[in-house]
């Protein structure tokens, strides 16, 4: 092949075989992060069942057109990395106090404001870029996956720590089963074979899930074969400013996620994000937030979720997140293969999700690696910035007294970890003790010639 024609990893479309079964991957290790949200809206502002599977629907069809945007670019959105869109977590609070008072037509309303304000600020917002040096983005990344892994920690013990029979020994046994599975075939296989393992470990798991009763396959012949996502259908939004400005600091809090989830990806498909890319990026995320406001849906952001993925497989084409965006918007329009993805027990997700979440954190560790931490205080600014962020991990109701608006920040310790990592490279690397360039600040100790 001849030097012009060298195609990036990220860039290369794969065979069609190919495409379907990297992207349904994707689709179904992060599904359940896809209904939770609409499941815990509905249930607090008192939708009924009907209503809430329209949620769902709506979700998973506007979850598929935001990942077609973020990965392929779409005029001027879209960081064109392998970037899977999501409903974000983040927004959860401030929309349940929203509906409280506002109804769900407010939540929607507040969604549609806070979108195209971030889609305003995306150009200004993305100027941080300059303050993540591989210092604070190896921080970042090892926090993203730390962070993701009480998550899998939950789906393997069955969902809800509150329920029965969260944590028994079938679930457990049943999340190992997949683990197990998951690096056998990462292990044994080759080539293609070796990429899907989350797939096979995933599909394995059901099929032993539903031999045991487990699961069962009873909602898919009860879903309705077609359903169109009909925009505004619960009514006109409405706009009341003390919830806009309640649901723009989460927003806030979004855009920052979403920062350190594109400079995740970019690392480990050896595409690192420029600042024009992080502006495409989060100009997505705020048109996927106002067009999920007009689609009955909530604000979306980079799902970190994926980003084990792509590091655990190396499948870097972002054309596999396109193929993944289609399948979302199938399942989005068929329920009854919606229900087919939601019949993965939770315990099988949770036993993928521990291999995926904890690829995330090597990653972070090896761009650490690269950092020299000699003459510098480099050490500081990671043990900080990882002790600070796993505060709300290790003891959540830690910041209980402070201010709502407050807690919408420190709950996430992804944000307030990333929040300090930057403040203390300013302090440590820009501003106080000798200057440190970027390259040396990136340069491993072991690299210095004798």
């Amino acid at each position: 092949m001849q030097e012009g024609k060298i195609v990036h990893p990220v860039d290369e479309i794969l065979p069609k075989g190919q495409l379907f079964a990297y992207g349904l991957q994707h689709v179904m290790a992060m599904y359940a992060g896809c209904v939770a949200v609409p499941l815990i809206i509905a249930n607090a502002v008192g939708l009924s069942k009907e209503q809430l599977i329209y949620l769902i629907n709506a979700d998973l069809f506007t979850v598929g057109i935001a990942t077609i945007i973020q990965a392929l670019g779409v005029f001027n959105m879209g960081v064109k990395l392998p970037v899977v869109q999501g409903v974000s977590f983040a927004a959860v609070t401030p929309m349940i106090l929203i509906g409280k008072t506002q109804g769900i037509q407010g939540i929607f309303g507040a969604t549609i404001a806070v979108g195209l304000i971030a889609y305003l600020i995306s150009p200004y917002f993305s100027r941080l870029i300059r303050f993540f040096p591989p210092v604070v983005t190896g921080t970042i990344i090892t926090l993203i996956g730390v962070s993701l892994m009480p998550v899998a920690v939950r789906w393997a013990g069955g969902g809800v720590p509150a329920a029965p029979g969260f944590g028994s020994l079938a679930n457990i046994a049943l999340a190992f089963t997949v683990l197990l599975l998951t690096v056998i075939f990462y292990r044994s296989f080759k080539g293609f074979w070796s990429n899907i393992a989350v797939l096979l470990g995933l599909t394995a798991g059901t099929l032993i899930a539903w031999a045991l009763g487990m699961t069962n396959f009873d909602k898919v012949g009860t879903s309705p074969w077609f359903d169109i996502v009909t925009p505004l259908a619960f009514g006109m939004p409405t706009f009341d400013l003390t919830s806009i400005i309640t649901l723009m600091l989460a927003m806030l809090v979004i855009m920052t996620e979403t920062t350190g989830d594109i400079i995740a990806v970019g690392e480990i498909v050896g595409r690192p994000a420029k600042q024009e890319d992080l502006v495409r990026g989060l100009r997505a995320d705020g048109f996927a937030t106002m067009l999920g406001g007009f689609m009955n849906t909530f604000p979306y952001s980079a799902f970190a979720q994926n980003v084990g993925l792509v590091g655990l497989t190396g499948v870097k084409s972002r054309f596999v997140i396109v193929a993944a965006g289609m399948i979302f918007v199938v399942l989005g329009l068929f329920p009854k293969a919606a229900a087919v993805v939601a019949s993965i027990p939770m315990p099988v997700l949770g036993g993928a999700g521990i291999a995926m979440f904890g690829m995330v954190a090597a990653s972070g560790i090896r761009s650490l690696a690269k950092v020299s931490f000699e003459g510098n205080q480099n050490a500081m600014i990671v043990a900080v910035s990882l002790g600070v962020g796993l505060i709300p991990l290790s003891v959540p109701t830690f910041y209980h007294h402070f201010p709502t608006w407050a807690q919408l920040f420190l709950h996430s310790g992804i944000t307030i970890g990333s929040l300090t990592a930057v403040v203390l490279n300013i302090c440590f690397n820009e501003l106080g003790g000798p200057k440190v360039s970027a390259k040396a600040v990136a340069e491993p100790a072991a690299a210095k010639t004798h």
